[in-house]
């Protein structure tokens, strides 16, 4: 009675239209999904080890883990967000009461070593830039970042406990994506156009891509912004906590990594005269540069090699898409379509082998 083509415009025209009101009903839901599904992933292991040891009672472990991942994860996180955007006031601050050294004075200091003091006297014999002009420009740029660095902080300490309804949606869904998780995950990879093999291929990279972006990059660079905010503590500079998350977030970055934060530091710590803090923090990086060589490659020997590039890629543009989530979504989701164009690539030199 109907046309083939008018079955097949309407089927798609009913996907569309089906397709486009699911998205805007789930816009709102993205955060506390993202992170539901994030959660579920991560503690998806103790839920293994639960449901066998409760004798295949997933229901009862994926209820204990959802009723205690608060208290032992979101808790501390959201804690560590506010302590942070409360030491970025106070770290304002302090470059606002601590003025720098006149320049007369730094170049007094500089012009005694062998190799700088001869070439910055050879760069420039007068300077117009005064003291009062660096430190404001100084103090304007840091306070530019500061505040974008608070606003991030706020986000972590309230972007869960934001909005009851988020909150109570998240636990909801952790719940369900946790005991019925990988039923409802083989179900959706089954209306993906692949051939068996290949799919379980595809769904196992992804799940090793996430675990080494997770233990691997995302550990070990929670581990040197610990050991930097340890190290700014011990030479009693202002706000360590601030400094630590900003040198997690740059040991995702390849070659200097937590250099951006530590460089500056240790020469803070010699401009102004403390030479046994400043030589204590510089032995510290180099503690913590051995840490990122050894640790890194231990927690990710297992799972699948992912490349800095694609981390540091993914990172940044993730962050900048989607949020904190983007820390992880953004390196698996590149990591994606590396994988789906190797199987496009597999299956043209399959064609152009075949000689039907």
């Amino acid at each position: 009675m109907y046309s083939p083509f008018y079955r097949r415009s309407f089927t798609i025209a009913t996907v569309v239209i089906l397709g486009y009101a699911l998205l805007k009903m789930l816009t709102p839901f993205w955060g506390p999904l993202c992170w539901a599904a994030f959660l579920a992933f991560f503690l998806h292991p103790v839920h293994v080890r639960l449901t066998r040891k409760w004798r295949g009672r997933a229901g009862l472990s994926a209820a204990l883990i959802t009723v205690l991942t608060p208290f032992v994860l979101i808790a501390p996180l959201s804690a560590l967000g506010l302590v942070f955007a409360r030491q970025v006031g106070i770290l304002i601050g302090y470059l606002r009461a601590h003025a720098i050294p006149s320049y007369p004075t730094i170049r007094q200091d500089l012009d005694a070593y062998p190799v700088v003091g001869p070439l910055l006297r050879w760069v420039d014999a007068d300077v117009s830039v005064t003291a009062a002009q660096v430190q404001e420009w100084l103090v304007n740029g840091a306070q530019s970042v500061l505040k974008a660095a608070a606003g991030v902080g706020e986000q972590v300490a309230l972007g869960v406990f934001g909005t009851l309804v988020g909150f109570a949606l998240m636990v909801f869904l952790l719940f369900y994506l946790l005991r019925d998780g990988p039923r409802i995950l083989s179900g959706l990879l089954g209306l993906v156009p692949l051939e068996p093999a290949r799919r379980a291929r595809l769904i196992q990279y992804l799940a090793d891509v996430t675990r080494a972006v997770v233990y691997g990059h995302s550990l070990t660079a929670v581990a040197q912004g610990a050991l930097v905010g340890i190290g700014f503590a011990i030479v009693h500079l202002p706000s360590p906590v601030v400094f630590g998350v900003l040198a997690a977030l740059t040991a995702l970055l390849p070659g200097a990594g937590t250099g951006f934060v530590l460089v500056p530091a240790v020469l803070y710590l010699a401009v102004g005269g403390r030479w046994g803090a400043a030589l204590f923090l510089g032995i510290w990086g180099v503690g913590i540069a051995l840490v990122d060589n050894i640790l890194r490659p231990f927690l990710t020997r297992q799972h699948a090699a992912v490349s800095t590039l694609t981390v540091f890629v993914g990172v940044i543009g993730g962050l900048v898409a989607f949020g904190l989530i983007g820390l992880v979504l953004g390196p698996v989701l590149l990591s994606l379509i590396v994988a789906l164009l190797r199987f496009a690539q597999e299956r043209l030199a399959e064609g152009g082998a075949d000689p039907s």
